[in-house]
């Protein structure tokens, strides 16, 4: 699944400034993707007692040319020594640097249904830094029932929880005829990003919030593309 930025140029912000990397402003949305990428690889390879990795050897498990790894990460500096290849816990903690996922981040999911739940625990998001502290529905048959180790609250709740929280960030998992009042509501309430997955554009014009849009049938249709044109496309 390859998410986008919502994005008119198709870049995205580039990292916090670091001694010792060369920072750009914009970074192409395909270029984080595939960092994100390069992070889950590493640590896959740490778990497995890996110390040192050639670029070579990572554009392989991603199905990559080693120049284009080469090229991602020379976008924020030096990391690696030629013919030595880069240390992957060096490496790892760069990335997460230049991800942004090297703090916690407090994450709100507005939406309790099927998607929601299915959501609500998955993992990775823990494992990745990103710690989801509330939970929010409409329904009332849902409102103060568990999900997980969370209560389903009201919306009625959500300015409050997300000022006592200090929340950034929010899941947005809500049928697509509510999406967009939701979404400004998260906004107003002081949300600087949101992961729709939604199927409707929920940016509005002029507005500074960051949506990463991630429609289930749109990747299924690319992924249909890519089969037809297998010898067609390319990365």
């Amino acid at each position: 699944m390859m998410p986008k930025a919502d994005s008119n140029d198709g870049e995205a912000r580039g990292a916090r400034p670091r001694a010792g990397g060369t920072q750009p402003n914009y970074v192409p949305v395909a270029t984080v993707t595939r960092l994100a990428l390069y992070l889950r690889e590493l640590q896959q390879l740490q778990r497995s007692g890996a110390q040192r990795i050639q670029s070579g050897a990572i554009a392989k498990r991603l199905g990559l040319n080693d120049s284009q790894v080469r090229r991602d990460l020379s976008c924020f500096g030096q990391f690696g020594q030629r013919g030595v290849g880069y240390d992957i816990t060096g490496l790892m903690k760069a990335i997460q640097v230049i991800l942004g996922t090297d703090r916690s981040w407090n994450v709100i999911l507005v939406g309790a249904g099927n998607l929601g739940r299915a959501l609500s625990g998955y993992r990775g998001f823990d494992q990745q830094g990103f710690r989801l502290v509330g939970v929010f529905d409409c329904s009332e048959e849902k409102i103060g029932s568990k999900l997980g180790n969370l209560f389903i609250r009201s919306l009625d709740d959500l300015e409050s929880v997300v000022e006592t929280t200090k929340v950034e960030l929010a899941i947005l998992a809500v049928p697509a005829e509510s999406a967009i009042a939701v979404a400004q509501r998260l906004e107003i309430a002081g949300i600087t990003g949101i992961l729709n997955f939604a199927p409707v554009t929920v940016r509005r014009p002029n507005s500074s919030l960051t949506v990463v849009d991630v429609d289930l049938a749109v990747e299924l249709q690319r992924l249909a593309f890519a089969v037809v044109n297998k010898n067609k496309t390319t990365d």
